[in-house]
């Protein structure tokens, strides 16, 4: 019982180590678990012992069927059967061999995480044995009570009453910390902490915590029992989150604040999801819930400081059924590339600055990120907003998410100091609860405050009724690209194309869509994605933004100086009809002037979703002359219930032929140009469900209004040295002007 005492190992530590062994032994043939054999059928089993027992068939996976089933592995260890089909037509295996790899996978990074966790077990027993021994040496020899000197060499009693103190200090430490995670996590952690760590010792080493008793990592080696890393240490060369440097002491106490300020984000958040929260009145047309920000203010005190001079608020709330699990949107929330992919309409950079909580047990459950994002509305009128902010994840319960988003400081002009903001997020985020066949629903609330005066007239009313930056889009979003996700993995819906294409053709086409969106975002936008240096000219008007940016080596776009120019303005028509109109190529003539004067036709059609517009599309004009038909048009265009988008390109033939074989996309050049169409947010555009209005709203009819951006991108001079000059601005300009006009003309409004 001594020895087993000083080593901390129980009876039923020591089982797990055999069975690890055992395990061991027993390790799969394959390193990924990417082999499958074949065991006796049934109708073997049944012959008897004097029949010889069939040998297994070993069956190796190819690289490739393993890369693509470990690339679903990452996104979805438990895979349903609709996913597993699809997984064994598009692999060419059997459904029964693609179930074994998804359980040997699982079991095997099961062994891997025990075997991890019983070595880490055992050197800190061995550890604790040797320290053990040396305190017991120490004791036989004690200390001489006559003459007061050490019996031993190293004074033994100076070192052990300073032992003493700093177990003292440790302790008060580690109790305000199980304090505060048990907050955090919402239940007790005593189960978890270490037996040795809460027990009454003469030594310190017990306790197993780091720097200054605040986590990082222990004299043991292992993190604090919580799962939360608070290492005094932040990414090299950024400020501290709070914008404040000091000793490891300050930081520490920066970072509690921080937790502190997400537990009570996290709690207002839960609040306000409630179906029956009393601050959530109904709109006049019952569709939709808005704040009732006398109610909020008295149930809730400000966890970022009260609303600045000059301030506007609004905050919304809606919720939808997406084709997405909880884990997955997890994953994706907490990635800040896959954030920016999955909603890249809305973001035009996200990025993590800093970690104070990697989640628990290998899980986002508890998960922490200091991150920076630009949010847009796509449009030159609307200012991009940054804010850096606080994101807190947390599992409420089995299958049930929710992650939590709040700024947390104000910026400073590096020019003369002064502080300045135009919007800040108060708690905002989304709960996720999962539902049957891989769906979840989702509620998303977004509270915003921001000065108003920066954003024009033109899209006040959109901004302020929430559905320019508030829930209503995010949901849309999500529904939209999570439904394309899904139409893509899925091997049996074929594309409605005239040139057949290869899974991998389709990919890289879609790859190549997708960065010539996003690059026309930044054109229109002006966010740091891409490096653009604005114009200020006095012939230009202020609704027009001009931008200008010189490539040398990007391999994306042509090199040269390139000119972007981009509008809004409001038009008299729905926005069901102007995204009908401008997606329409047998209707393109009418306004573009690469159509050559006539109608285009539709090469390649590969859909995105349920609706007919959501697509990418290759496209090809009627050529002057009978050898020319080098020039082809990529052209991606979507609509959700927030949004429409038209985007297009002119590629060159050759360039489309590698993409369409699976090759690479980054090596084609391109320069979009396109539309984004809002609502005009004084109609009745809003209640709108996958391109079609319940009765009373006006997306498919021609009435209420809609919000118009033209954005066009041109190369003015392909010598990187050459200057821009007064006629390549006023040759886009006229281009703009022109394209509207032609627009109005052709669906007949003023």
């Amino acid at each position: 019982m001594e020895g087993q005492s000083e080593i901390g190992l129980t009876g039923e530590s020591l089982d797990t180590n055999n069975m690890i062994g055992r395990m061991r032994e027993d390790e799969y043939e394959s390193r990924s678990g990417s082999d499958n054999f074949e065991g006796i059928s049934g109708d073997d089993q049944d012959a008897g012992d004097e029949q010889p027992k069939r040998k297994k068939r070993y069956h190796r996976h190819t690289p490739n069927q393993i890369q693509e089933l470990e690339s679903f592995f990452k996104e979805c260890p438990h895979p349903d059967e609709k996913q597993r089909l699809d997984l064994s037509k598009r692999l060419g295996l059997e459904n029964k061999q693609v179930k074994f790899w998804f359980q040997n996978r699982r079991t095997q990074m099961k062994t891997q995480l025990e075997r991890h966790e019983n070595i880490m077990l055992r050197q800190e027993n061995e550890k604790l044995r040797g320290e053990n021994t040396m305190m017991k040496e120490a004791m036989s020899n004690p200390v001489c009570n006559n003459c007061g000197g050490p019996a031993i060499p190293g004074q033994i009693l100076f070192e052990e009453h300073q032992i003493r103190i700093e177990n003292a200090r440790l302790k008060d430490e580690l109790n305000r910390i199980c304090a505060l995670t048990n907050k955090f996590l919402g239940k007790p952690i005593s189960s978890l902490a270490s037996p040795m760590a809460l027990q009454t010792s003469n030594s310190g080493l017990e306790l197993g915590i780091g720097r200054n008793g605040m986590g990082g990592s222990s004299s043991l080696g292992a993190s604090l029992p919580m799962g939360l890393d608070l290492g005094d240490s932040a990414m090299p060369g950024m400020r501290s989150p709070m914008g404040l440097m000091g000793n490891s002491n300050e930081i520490q106490l920066e970072r509690s604040v921080l937790i502190d300020l997400a537990l009570a984000a996290m709690e207002e958040l839960l609040k306000m999801a409630q179906t029956d929260s009393p601050i959530w009145i109904k709109s006049l047309d019952g569709e939709r819930d808005i704040l009732n920000h006398e109610e909020y203010a008295r149930l809730f005190s400000s966890c970022v400081g009260s609303k600045p001079n000059g301030f506007v608020a609004e905050a919304t709330r809606e919720s939808g059924i997406v084709i997405i699990n909880s884990l997955a949107l997890m994953e994706t929330l907490m990635d800040a590339n896959r954030y920016a992919d999955m909603f890249q309409s809305m973001i035009a950079r996200a990025i993590n600055l800093d970690v104070l909580s990697g989640g628990i047990g290998g899980t986002r459950n508890g998960a922490i990120h200091l991150m920076h994002a630009e949010l847009q509305l796509l449009s030159p009128l609307v200012p991009v907003r940054h804010v850096r902010f606080l994101r807190f994840c947390k599992q409420h319960a089995e299958g049930v998410w929710a992650v939590v988003d709040v700024s947390i400081e104000i910026g400073h002009d590096a020019a003369n100091g002064q502080p300045f903001i135009s919007c800040r997020r108060l708690p905002s985020g989304c709960i996720v609860q999962d539902m049957p066949n891989g769906y979840s629903k989702v509620t998303w609330i977004e509270h915003w405050e921001y000065d108003e005066s920066v954003v024009h007239q033109l899209y006040r009313p959109l901004v302020i009724s929430g559905f320019g930056f508030g829930a209503h889009r995010w949901i849309a979003t999500l529904q939209r690209q999570c439904e394309c996700l899904a139409i893509l993995m899925s091997s049996s819906i074929s594309t409605d194309d005239h040139t057949a294409l290869s899974q991998a053709g389709r990919r890289s086409m879609l790859k190549l869509a997708q960065r010539m969106t996003s690059n026309f975002c930044s054109g229109v936008c002006a966010s740091s994605a891409r490096k653009w240096d604005t114009l200020q000219m006095g012939t230009l008007s202020d609704d027009m933004r001009v931008m200008t940016r010189k490539n040398v080596d990007d391999p994306g776009e042509p090199p040269g100086i390139v000119l972007s120019a981009a509008t809004s303005v409001w038009m008299p028509v729905s926005r069901q009809r102007l995204f009908d109109f401008l997606r329409d190529e047998r209707l393109r003539s009418e306004w573009d002037i690469l159509s050559n004067g006539g109608p285009m036709q539709e090469m390649v059609h590969i859909a995105k979703g349920q609706g007919q517009g959501n697509c990418v599309s290759l496209l090809r004009a009627n050529a002057v002359n009978a050898n020319d038909s080098s020039m082809l048009i990529l052209q991606e265009t979507w609509m959700d219930t927030s949004c429409s988008v038209v985007v297009y390109a002119p590629v060159d033939a050759q360039s489309l032929n590698v993409v369409m074989s699976g090759g690479d996309s980054a090596y084609v050049a391109l320069l979009p140009s396109g539309f984004a169409i809002l609502p005009d947010g004084n109609s009745s555009d809003y209640g709108a469900s996958n391109g079609t209005l319940q009765k009373g709203g006006s997306i498919g009819s021609d009435g209420g209004g809609s919000l118009l951006t033209v954005g066009f991108q041109i190369l003015v001079n392909s010598l990187p040295t050459a200057k821009l000059t007064m006629e390549s601005v006023d040759t886009v300009n006229n281009l703009i002007s022109c394209t509207i006009q032609k627009i109005k003309a052709a669906l007949r409004v003023a």
